[in-house]
């Protein structure tokens, strides 16, 4: 199985490293203290819009846009191969996805538009969303129920006339407080006696100035609040949207979320490659430059064996990876759950394992926020249950592979 990248996909992230190198690293220190100094923290950062400028002129911007999007694309679309060392790259620094226009959870939004919406849908919200001009939001976690379970939601969306009406409560919504985000991917249930479990949901745009529609406080993980994007909870009190408003059509947002989140998932774990990596380059930075009874970390067994489990494990991850994009690409994402499932109860445990260690190595510095690595690992730890729980990943995946080797 070839696992190379194209030459189209090489040469970008030669720019993209350059970049990163250039603009991204040497404006860590600045970007945070403008995130911690901002009279309102889900404000856009005056910083952060000059590196997009900057991104764009560079033609490094919708790089997550997939092949058969290419019409989109100033580069002609990606693979999902070609587009992982691009992603895992982004992912050594946190926020830096967002320069390049590749961030979460707008490119999961962006490709439901691309795949789902209406050309009229698409041109008010996603041609402003590839622009970069405005944010989104995707509805779908709820604090009352098991979201992993999507049959469980139970926002009611009902039809009242020419409207559809939105009553219920969400959380986690990512991108809800951000002063950018102006559209809602709402899912709920709109035909709860339906026969088919998988056909009672039905997915809705709600615009955020919706009456009714009520952001009631930020969300933090591990006492982060991820500001300026963050994670909130809403209420949906009789927020009411025109029918045309209804994504794909009636009882089928259960079908949305299945084509939406496999590649998010897989988004995340690239992204996490690049922040288990950094955080061991920093590691063996660490191990040469500290000294403890009398010789440097490095000289240390227990240091050497734990900077070579942590190599070792970051390899396997990133073929991992590699091969799960490699069958996407040629058999797409509903046939490689298997894959995907695999991939996504794997990476996120082992990345928070690798970070754990190189936090240790830093000492308490390494507990704060003077490093990359507490924020990495608080981002690791969400992701194990973003886009459903590991545990319910690995009940599917358990079935499949005991039903398909017990029937041999």
């Amino acid at each position: 199985m070839d696992l190379s990248p194209s030459p189209k996909a090489e040469q970008l992230l030669v720019q993209l490293k350059q970049f990163m190198a250039e603009h991204i690293y040497p404006n860590e220190k600045a970007y945070a203290e403008q995130v911690h100094n901002a009279s309102n923290r889900w404000q856009a950062m005056p910083l952060m819009d000059e590196l997009k400028a900057k991104a764009k002129a560079a033609g490094l911007w919708n790089l997550f846009i997939p092949e058969e999007h290419a019409e989109l694309s100033p580069h002609g679309g990606l693979s999902f191969l070609d587009y992982a060392p691009l992603c895992e790259e982004m992912g050594r620094v946190l926020w830096s996805p967002e320069v390049f226009n590749c961030n979460a959870p707008d490119t999961g939004n962006m490709e439901v538009f691309m795949n789902y919406a209406t050309d009229a849908q698409r041109e008010q919200w996603l041609t402003p969303l590839l622009n970069g001009d405005i944010r989104s939001s995707y509805a779908m976690t709820e604090p009352q129920v098991a979201s992993s379970d999507a049959t469980n939601i139970e926002l009611r969306i009902e039809k009242d006339g020419g409207e559809w009406v939105l009553n219920g409560r969400k959380w986690f919504i990512t991108g809800a407080m951000n002063e950018r985000t102006q559209i809602f991917i709402v899912m709920g249930k709109s035909d709860p006696e339906n026969p088919s479990r998988h056909k009672q949901q039905t997915q809705v745009l709600v615009p955020k100035n919706t009456p009714g529609l009520n952001i009631i406080r930020p969300l933090t993980t591990l006492g982060y609040d991820d500001a300026p994007i963050g994670h909130a909870e809403l209420v949906f009190d009789n927020v009411r949207v025109p029918l045309e408003n209804v994504l794909l059509g009636e009882g089928r947002g259960f079908e949305i979320a299945q084509g939406r989140l496999a590649p998010g998932r897989m988004h995340h774990c690239m992204r996490l490659i690049g922040t288990a990596q950094r955080a061991l380059e920093l590691a063996c930075k660490r191990a040469v430059s500290r000294t403890t009874f009398g010789r440097p970390l490095s000289k240390h067994q227990s240091v050497r064996e734990e900077i070579s489990r942590s190599f070792s494990e970051i390899e396997m991850a990133r073929l991992l990876v590699l091969k799960t994009c490699k069958l996407i690409d040629e058999q797409g994402p509903m046939q490689t759950t298997d894959m995907i499932a695999a991939t996504k109860t794997t990476v996120p445990l082992l990345v928070q394992t690798v970070i754990d260690r190189c936090m240790q190595m830093h000492g308490a510095g390494g507990l704060t926020e003077d490093y990359m690595m507490a924020e990495g690992f608080n981002y690791a730890r969400w992701c194990r249950q973003a886009d459903g729980p590991d545990q319910v990943h690995q009940m599917a995946l358990g079935k499949q592979i005991i039903d398909r080797f017990a029937a041999e």
